[in-house]
């Protein structure tokens, strides 16, 4: 498995070698990041696994770069921990509301900031699994409705989606024509007569 990648931005370099120590004891690789600006460029760049992020930054703000990350389609989805020493509940709040996932208030205990690192990155991964089957040469993004082989997008109707998220998500069993008759049509039915 490809070793997880951690961006880790702080400003004042004592937390920065402290964080970033910390996290690379535990097996992942950290980049860092002193300001805003290098953080958006380094995310962009690098597309972490997980960004640990300073509010109070120079240049350019924690708020605006988790702004700016959760704007771009690229980065959007990389879970962020801020950690600051603003411990207002307002600034939680905002900061929940700019798309961070997690939110470390200083002076912090480094293990404890490994340990929601860990579980934030668990949350995604098994969020993934939900939405993500992959089988070889074939992936479904079930929110999505849609389907690639070997990376060409395939275009089915409704029901051929529902017939094969039905057959991979249970891959490995024996599907009678019954089976599948109940599960994909009898939805399709209760669905057009709104039963």
């Amino acid at each position: 498995m490809d070793q997880e990648s951690i961006l880790v931005v702080d400003d004042e370099k004592d937390i920065l070698d402290l964080v970033s120590y910390n996290l690379e004891q535990e097996g992942f690789r950290i980049l860092k990041a002193t300001d805003g600006p290098s953080a958006l460029k380094a995310a962009e760049k690098e597309l972490p696994d997980l960004i640990v992020l300073d509010l109070m930054l120079p240049k350019l703000s924690g708020m605006e770069v988790c702004k700016l990350l959760k704007k771009k389609k690229e980065t959007s989805e990389i879970p962020i921990i801020m950690l600051t020493a603003k411990t207002e509940e307002i600034d939680r709040v905002l900061g929940f509301e700019l798309g961070a996932d997690d939110y470390v208030t200083k002076p912090f205990s480094p293990r404890e900031l490994v340990l929601r690192v860990k579980a934030v990155l668990k949350r995604m991964k098994e969020k993934e699994v939900k939405e993500l089957i992959k089988i070889d040469a074939l992936t479904i993004d079930i929110p999505k409705h849609q389907v690639w082989v070997d990376n060409e997008p395939l275009t089915l109707t409704p029901t051929e989606f529902d017939l094969l998220l039905e057959l991979a998500e249970r891959r490995g069993k024996v599907l009678t024509r019954d089976i599948l008759l109940d599960t994909v049509w009898d939805t399709i039915i209760q669905v057009s007569t709104g039963r």
